[in-house]
């Protein structure tokens, strides 16, 4: 790891490496961890659809389609998947008859909570083994990055996890 005064010396590219090589690192794990402790998981795309759903209760079936960018079908059969899990619900579109909102059941969310409390343990059991200088360096260094994401997508489907 390079001293904390040569890290600020690190160009974009190598941190944006860096970055990529933790997130696939933390893909990884977050797997593993999910299929050791739950036969009934969502897929990475289903989970994906219900952090969606869970940040923009109601939404419209037509604007997930348009922030997952993926087709009707496509994302048709990851909410069937989901509502035969008891995640999702659909209901009509109080606007439009012709339109169908997603709705995270209580099991959604109890799921989303169960996956969120293992990736903290996770984190937290790594972090523990850091300084407090580190620790709070890649917080901010984080809470920028985040704000950078959000500023770069427009605010249109980047929220926190």
């Amino acid at each position: 790891m390079p001293a904390p005064e040569f890290a600020s010396l690190r160009s974009s590219r190598e941190t944006a490496r860096s970055a990529g090589g933790v997130t696939e690192l933390l893909d990884l794990m977050w797997e593993r961890t999910r299929h050791a402790a739950a036969a009934a998981a969502a897929s990475p795309s289903q989970l994906r659809l219900m952090y969606l759903v869970e940040s923009e209760e109601g939404v419209r079936m037509r604007v997930v389609c348009e922030r997952l960018a993926a087709t009707p079908p496509s994302v048709s059969r990851l909410c069937d998947r989901l509502q035969a899990l008891g995640f999702l619900e659909r209901l009509p579109c109080p606007a439009s008859g012709r339109e169908v909102t997603l709705r995270l059941t209580a099991a959604g969310r109890t799921h989303l909570r169960h996956i969120r409390e293992q990736r903290e343990t996770v984190l937290r059991q790594a972090m523990d083994a850091m300084s407090d200088a580190e620790r709070h360096a890649l917080a901010e260094g984080l809470a920028a990055l985040h704000a950078q994401l959000v500023a770069a997508d427009g605010g249109g489907g980047v929220t926190a996890a």
